[in-house]
């Protein structure tokens, strides 16, 4: 492997990345977060459950008041506040976020839980090296689920810590190390690192 810490292409596919204990800590920490975040998955359904109406099950009609929840599952239709196109009525947007959410948010919910899932089990299979290093490889559908979980993980670190452009990172990393958001921040940025290299092997 050449670079430390960034994805490289793999002879035949996929992506590979040596990861050191806390780097791996570190990432398993923040899937497991977001998997709390999302919430629990659907029970499983009733034997007799009819497996159409299953597919067309409402979801919910209104945007999640949690800003990093909100980010990750955005209205579709115009601003967070209701407000749309110009010259289209802010009432007919929201009823249109509404109903669009209402049929695409469980789906979307399911998929974030998939990757953020992958990204733990993908971690939990290493066995670490003497040295506590170990290299994980991406292979079939998994290095797009990396891609998913890991601009999911940005996306919820983002709203946390206030970030709306990503040249605003620019002046949180230069924040004092004794400012409490600087883990973060970092984390934040390391994402933003993984995510570009693996973006640069697919």
């Amino acid at each position: 492997m050449g670079r430390t810490g960034m994805f490289e292409s793999l002879q035949g596919g996929g992506a590979a990345i040596a990861l050191d204990e806390i780097e791996i800590s570190i990432l398993r920490s923040l899937a497991v977060q977001m998997l709390e975040l999302i919430g629990p998955g659907d029970p499983e359904p009733a034997e007799d459950a009819d497996p159409l109406a299953a597919l067309f099950a409402e979801g919910p009609t209104e945007p999640p008041s949690d800003p990093a929840l909100a980010r990750l599952f955005p209205d579709a239709y115009g601003s967070p506040d209701g407000a749309g196109d110009e010259g289209v009525d802010p009432a007919e947007t929201k009823a249109r976020s509404a109903e669009f959410r209402r049929y695409t948010e469980n789906d979307l919910r399911t998929r974030k839980r998939d990757d953020a899932l992958a990204l733990v089990r993908s971690l939990d299979a290493l066995t670490p090296a003497g040295d506590g290093a170990a290299v994980l490889e991406l292979t079939g559908e998994l290095p797009l689920r990396w891609l998913g979980g890991l601009n999911d993980l940005r996306l919820t670190l983002a709203a946390r810590l206030d970030i709306t452009e990503d040249d605003e990172s620019g002046a949180l990393f230069r924040l004092p190390d004794d400012d409490p958001r600087k883990p973060m921040v970092m984390a934040y940025l390391w994402l933003g690192g993984l995510q570009e290299s693996l973006i640069e092997t697919l």
